[in-house]
């Protein structure tokens, strides 16, 4: 018989396994990371947005959603134009592929995770708040800054990078976690825990 302890870390490695097997099965089947699919949903219910509306409705950095429209461009799932009030400014829409994509594409793990908490009761949700705070500080993580997508660090550091877009070779470049993102397979900078 395991000891609590050891049932408590079995049970926080099966969340990871699942935060991974999710995001895993999402680049696997449709080519996007769970940060990526995240903006392209914004995209549509924003419309005609600017890159910065969407950092703040996804809660990532604005370096990650900069490095995310690239691709998301490349992709042709999105288009910018420059926007009619201000030229030096863009506005992102997305395109008819961009809307395939989402059709096609499962809901986001948090989405399906946040409708599970919300048929709970109000106590257990607190409940488990105040217990997963408790975790974060037990595991000395509680000060580091965390936007709300349950995404794994980079998956594509373990992958083969021809088999991700061979004919874009930058596409390497990962979409890993600016500073202040909770969970990103999505940006230029360093992944903390990917979104």
């Amino acid at each position: 018989m395991l000891s609590h302890e050891d049932q408590i870390v079995a049970a926080i490695r099966q969340i990871i396994r699942a935060v991974d097997l999710h995001s895993r099965q999402l680049f696997d089947v449709h080519g996007m990371t769970g940060p990526q699919l995240a903006v392209l949903q914004e995209a549509k219910r924003l419309g005609p947005t600017s890159p910065t509306s969407l950092a703040r409705a996804v809660h990532l950095s604005q370096a990650t959603v900069t490095g995310i429209l690239k691709r998301l461009e490349r992709r042709l799932l999105i288009d910018r134009q420059p926007s009619p009030d201000d030229r030096r400014s863009v506005l992102v829409s997305i395109t008819d592929k961009g809307q395939a994509i989402l059709e096609a594409s499962p809901s986001l793990l948090q989405d399906r995770f946040r409708n599970s908490l919300s048929s709970l009761e109000e106590w257990e949700r607190l409940q488990i708040l105040a217990t997963m705070q408790r975790v974060a500080m037990l595991m000395d993580a509680d000060n580091l800054d965390a936007s709300p997508h349950l995404t794994p660090g980079d998956i594509r550091a373990v992958l083969d990078p021809a088999v991700l877009d061979p004919a874009v070779p930058d596409s390497v470049s990962s979409d890993a976690a600016a500073p202040g993102d909770l969970a990103s397979n999505d940006t230029d900078n360093n992944s903390e825990a990917s979104a």
